[in-house]
């Protein structure tokens, strides 16, 4: 009989162990469940593209998981990204913080989108095309290099680039390609718009220009000179 007891006693103990676990499993799935992600620093990839990211392979969706993942630890490996650091701010609250690479332009080279950084160090091989980046035309080299700077003759086009890049942003001007010709002067696309700027001389004015005469060439074809342009100057658009 007494055995009987012993054995009716380790039962229900078991159960209340299990019972235990149970609701405090219950308990910390409810209470520690990620509500809010919160996303700084992000541009080329949306908050939800980053949710996932950070969320992969993620057996629940708990802050006590992703405290245990990321502790001590970034996240790399990521196209156009250089890491992204995971912070636990509340049970039910987390931030990322997205450090993206520096991408000045591209170049396409065997099919490739080949991205580099203000220094021309070439940062990602990739067959999407991002908005807001644009091509780099005119270049003359035989090979590219993950990692490594672009092989052009004048390596003094990098500032330039750079330079022209900071100078179209300053007023909220996107280009869609910028070309070099044989003399390493700059043209810039905007769509079907071409537009010819010659060298670097006003440079600030032809581009302060643009912001008041790319409206009223929207939906038009042609090339637009500015090669010689001077404040005040009547500017020619050639369509076609």
């Amino acid at each position: 009989m007494a055995e009987k007891l012993k054995k009716h006693i380790k039962v229900l103990i078991i159960a209340l162990v299990l019972l235990v676990l149970f609701l405090a499993g219950v308990f910390v799935y409810n209470y520690f469940t990620v509500k809010h992600i919160y996303v700084d620093g992000n541009i080329h990839y949306s908050e939800e593209q980053i949710e996932e990211i950070v969320m992969k392979d993620a057996p629940v969706r708990s802050s006590i998981w992703l405290f245990l993942k990321y502790r001590n630890r970034e996240i790399r490996d990521i196209p156009f990204i250089e890491t992204m650091s995971v912070s636990i701010e509340s049970r039910d609250t987390v931030r990322v913080k997205v450090y993206e690479k520096s991408l000045a332009g591209y170049v396409v080279y065997l099919g490739k989108y080949m991205y580099f950084d203000r220094d021309g160090v070439v940062v990602e091989a990739s067959d999407r095309k991002i908005e807001g980046i644009p091509e780099i035309a005119g270049l003359k080299f035989d090979h590219v290099i993950l990692y490594e700077t672009l092989p052009v003759e004048n390596t003094g086009v990098f500032p330039e680039i750079l330079s022209m890049t900071q100078l179209l942003a300053k007023y909220s001007l996107t280009a869609d390609k910028l070309s070099f010709n044989e003399n390493y002067d700059l043209d810039v696309y905007f769509g079907n718009v071409h537009v010819l700027l010659g060298g670097d001389n006003n440079i600030n004015e032809k581009v302060m220009a643009l912001t008041g005469i790319l409206p009223r060439l929207e939906g038009k074809t042609g090339t637009l000179d500015l090669a010689d342009y001077k404040e005040g100057n009547t500017v020619t658009f050639k369509s076609g």
